[in-house]
């Protein structure tokens, strides 16, 4: 039978995907995540590298078994490949338990587009509209663009990928649309653009919401280790966004610790009143929410007292990287209380 731990420390594996080679150069000096390694080794947690591939998927398989948890950080679509396979393996550790940050469960209640629409009611949300096949959504979108642009997003992806700005022209029975992934409209009927999006329904569902106007001003980034919030990352965005001079203003994600003045009223709302909220209307225990997550949050209109309002774009749970430079600290806290919750 395999040794699980030491008496006096507790072990994780922190796994990312990779190739072969990426696994026999595997070291917690050389990883991305060496600032996670020394934050859990601080708090008394051996940590080790482990790369996944579907081809050596069992090999890992046995590095997990031999260890009290692992954190995983591995994107939903990655070089054309998916989850699935590594899923159904973490669910099989997990059942044998081991603790999983995030679990595959967790993952597809919180960290998919369908959140956006399951908690459309919270003080995040918007009029969102889900389309689970594509004949719902040739019937619904029209009605919907009437009212303004709209925003589709296919239910899981990453960097873009699946997410487009989409408006009815005056002059035309054609639809704009702005893939988000691209810097240029183009103009097209709305069947060719429902063919384009088919594939979304195969292993999912399509989240449909209102386009921001603020958007032009910038998405802050709330990260959370848990309950905690770990830190703030800002800046403007080129995505979807049509003016040419507001895009030339869009520059890299600046990152600011938790005591970050400006977002001290997003940090109250996401730690006392909206992640509670959200575990409980996702029925997700607070042991469950992921070590490391984040949400995405565009301006929406400015209230009465002048504040700004937020509206969540995503929520990130799959593979959360970077990061504020506080965040592997909070992270590391974390793993330790939920190890000496479960062993």
């Amino acid at each position: 039978m395999t040794e699980r731990r030491s008496p006096s420390l507790y072990s994780v594996a922190v796994l990312s995907r990779g190739d072969a080679e990426a696994r026999r150069n595997a070291s917690t000096k050389s990883s991305r995540f060496t600032d996670v390694f020394e934050a859990l080794a601080a708090v008394g947690v051996e940590a080790r590298p482990t790369i996944y591939d579907e081809s050596f998927a069992e090999d890992v398989r046995e590095e997990l078994l031999a260890v009290d948890g692992v954190l995983v950080w591995v994107n939903p679509i990655q070089d054309g490949r998916n989850r699935a396979g590594l899923d159904a393996l973490l669910r099989d550790v997990a059942a044998r338990g081991v603790w999983v940050s995030a679990h595959p469960d967790v993952i597809l209640k919180m960290g998919t587009k369908e959140v956006l629409y399951r908690t459309r009611a919270m003080g995040w949300g918007s009029d969102t509209a889900l389309y689970r096949t594509s004949g719902a959504m040739r019937a619904e979108l029209p009605t919907q663009l009437a009212a303004g642009p709209r925003v589709i997003k296919r239910n899981r992806g990453n960097g873009g990928q699946g997410v487009w700005k989409v408006e009815k022209l005056s002059n035309s029975a054609n639809i704009r649309v702005l893939d988000a992934t691209k810097d240029a409209p183009e103009e097209l009927a709305l069947d060719d653009f429902l063919r384009r999006c088919a594939e979304y329904f195969e292993n999912g569902s399509v989240i449909d919401q209102p386009f921001q106007p603020r958007l032009s001003e910038g998405v802050v980034r709330c990260y959370m280790a848990g309950e905690r919030c770990a830190g703030f990352g800002s800046h403007k965005v080129k995505a979807l966004v049509d003016s040419p001079a507001a895009r030339s203003e869009a520059g890299p994600r600046l990152y600011s610790s938790q005591a970050d003045p400006r977002f001290q009223r997003l940090r109250r709302l996401m730690e006392d009143e909206w992640t509670p909220q959200l575990t409980s209307l996702l029925d997700i225990a607070r042991d469950d929410l992921p070590m490391i997550w984040d949400a995405d949050f565009m301006l929406g209109p400015v209230q009465a007292d002048g504040s700004d309002s937020y509206v969540l774009g995503e929520i990130n749970v799959s593979s959360v990287h970077p990061y504020p430079q506080e965040a592997p600290a909070e992270i590391a806290r974390g793993v330790l209380d939920r190890l000496q919750h479960k062993l």
